[in-house]
């Protein structure tokens, strides 16, 4: 039996470690068929070196997402890898230091324009990076922790998630025309290394072992990657401008 993304191929950026939400989207779509290359920034050799435990050898680009000569030459250097592309996947977010651990109030305007960039306009660069080579159409997902909230610690990555929320439903209304989707997965707090970059995390995290109804596990990314594969299969072929959850349903519950 083929797996629900047989023929597909799909760019993934954001594989940092093997307990990396991307990761685990990367395993999971090799084992579901799809081909798969990565993007790494600012080592390409520690993306490389994880690459190595993935179930199929994939190349590994380095991708600045603020970079316009890096995002310039990508669909070249995708095209010839692969020859054009039916999925891509966002797993990209970055603050400054001074712009999370409860600094909102002090945090100056460059540190939060470097949070918007990388976290948030990012999706449409790259997007529009790969656009060359999705002449079929197909399916953009990234990343978000859920904007509605004010969580703990997480300052001005609120604000920047909020951002990538609204840029991924402008990106689903402008090019649907093309048969492109772009939604995202909303996913729990986990242990990650991007994570482990915010001061204090640890509170933002104990709100799932009182407030989620499904029990929420900090060391398992592998729920969230199997939301990314589903929405870069046909299974969801006319879903678009989405945010699903995959946060043990925290997001559902009131006090």
């Amino acid at each position: 039996m083929s797996g629900i993304l047989e023929g597909k191929r799909v760019l993934i950026t954001g594989v940092l470690t093997e307990s990396s939400i991307a990761f685990h989207a990367a395993k999971l779509a090799q084992e579901q068929g799809a081909e798969v290359i990565l993007t790494a920034f600012p080592r390409p050799t520690l993306t490389e070196r994880i690459a190595k435990k993935l179930p199929r050898p994939t190349k590994v680009i380095e991708l600045d997402v603020t970079n316009d000569e890096h995002l310039g030459r990508l669909a070249d250097v995708v095209g010839e890898e692969l020859g054009g592309l039916d999925g891509v996947v966002h797993s990209i977010g970055f603050a400054p230091q001074d712009a999370l651990g409860g600094n909102f109030l002090n945090t100056p305007f460059e540190s939060v324009a470097t949070a918007m960039h990388v976290s948030a306009y990012s999706l449409k660069s790259l997007t529009m990076a790969c656009l060359p080579l999705m002449q079929n159409g197909g399916s953009v997902v990234g990343l978000t922790f859920d904007a509605q909230f004010a969580w703990p610690q997480y300052d001005w990555m609120g604000p920047a998630k909020a951002a990538l929320e609204a840029t991924s439903r402008y990106i689903a209304r402008d090019l649907g025309k093309q048969n492109i989707r772009c939604n995202l997965i909303s996913a729990g707090p986990l242990g990650s290394m991007a994570a482990k970059s915010i001061p204090g995390f640890s509170e933002l995290a104990s709100v799932w072992d009182t407030r989620a109804p499904l029990e929420w596990d900090l060391k398992d990314p592998e729920p969230a990657g199997r939301g990314i594969v589903a929405l870069l299969s046909d299974w969801f072929p006319k879903t678009t401008g989405e945010i699903i959850h995959v946060d043990g349903g925290l997001h559902a519950i009131g006090a």
